[in-house]
Formats: C-alpha cells, structure tokens, sequence
C-alpha cells in the first residue's frame, strides 16, 4: 500500500465563507450568504480574522512553505464567537520550487500570476500576493472590489503585495504583516 496523508480536523462551530460546489457565480454576494454577512460585520472584527489568517501563514512561512490553493473556501468563520479558522488546508507546498505544470490549483481571484505560468519561481511571494488578495476582498463591502472599507494606507499595503511582479512585492509575510500592522 502506498503512504497516504490524511489530514483530520477537530469540528469547529462556523461557516465557510464561499463554498464553491454550493455557491457558485456570485454566491458571495448574495445576501445572507456567510461572505455578506462577514463583510458586513465592524473592522475590528475583520482585522482580528485577517490576524488569524496572518498568524496561521506566519508558521506556514516559518515552516519553509508557501499557500498553493488558500481562498475563501478555507475560511471558517463562527459568528457567535467573532473567530476565524482555517479548513482545507491540503496544498501547501515546500517552497521554492518551479512550476512544472501549466497551472496550480486554485481560485483564480486569490492566484498569483506565476500561479498559471509554466516554469515560474513559486515562492514566500506568492504567498504574500495571495495574502493581498484576501486582504483585499475580505476588507471590500461587495464582490466587485468597489466598496473599500479600509484606509488608503491599507490600501497601498494590498497594492504593493499584489504586484503582478514578483520582485515588486513584499519579500515575506512576515513584512507584509508588518506593514499591515503599521496601518491598524
């Protein structure tokens, strides 16, 4: 038999905040969804989830590995107790290391550009570029990245992570918290 890795998860009271196989095309702003209601909720609520987010890619990146397939659907989030958890965490890989294929998998609105390109360096910056994208969508009201809820500063913050260059973003998570930080 071949070794097989299994990962099990304690159960964790939440929503997923988008679940692709149930919500797909627009299921994020439908109202009531679980990602309408967590936009809706006061920005401090939002800047401690993104801190949880933040901590968990800390150890992620300590630990010499980078985020292949992190979005929203592993985003769990219990309104009761104003707590996000991270699920479905099964592609994170040991970083760097070239893409051989001509697409990792992944939600498209939280994917690097090197994400799709066939022999692109993937490393602790591609992280960060997916880093800024959640930043980006979980600080916006909608679904179309119209209604910005946070600072210009944060703003320029998630600018300089998503830079379609690699060398123009952060060099690590840990100065994109930093920097995040800065703003709070």
């Amino acid at each position: 038999m071949l070794g097989v890795v299994v990962l099990v998860y304690p159960w964790m009271n939440g929503e997923v905040l988008y679940h692709p196989t149930l919500s797909r095309h627009g299921g994020r702003a439908v109202p009531g969804s679980p990602m309408a209601r967590f936009r809706e909720q006061p920005l401090p609520r939002i800047h401690s989830a993104l801190a949880s987010i933040f901590s968990a890619h800390l150890a992620v990146e300590e630990a010499g590995f980078v985020a292949v397939d992190f979005y929203d659907g592993c985003m769990l989030y219990d309104f009761d107790e104003h707590r996000m958890m991270l699920c479905d965490l099964d592609e994170y890989r040991d970083a760097p290391f070239v893409l051989e294929t001509d697409r990792l998998p992944g939600s498209t609105r939280f994917m690097a550009p090197e994400q799709s390109a066939r022999g692109s360096l993937i490393d602790t910056r591609t992280t960060v570029f997916t880093l800024g994208r959640t930043l980006r969508l979980l600080m916006d009201a909608g679904d179309e990245e119209k209604q910005w809820r946070g600072t210009p500063e944060q703003m320029a913050v998630v600018r300089a992570a998503t830079a379609t260059a690699p060398e123009r973003r952060f060099s690590s998570v840990r100065s994109l918290v930093d920097a995040w930080q800065a703003t709070i």
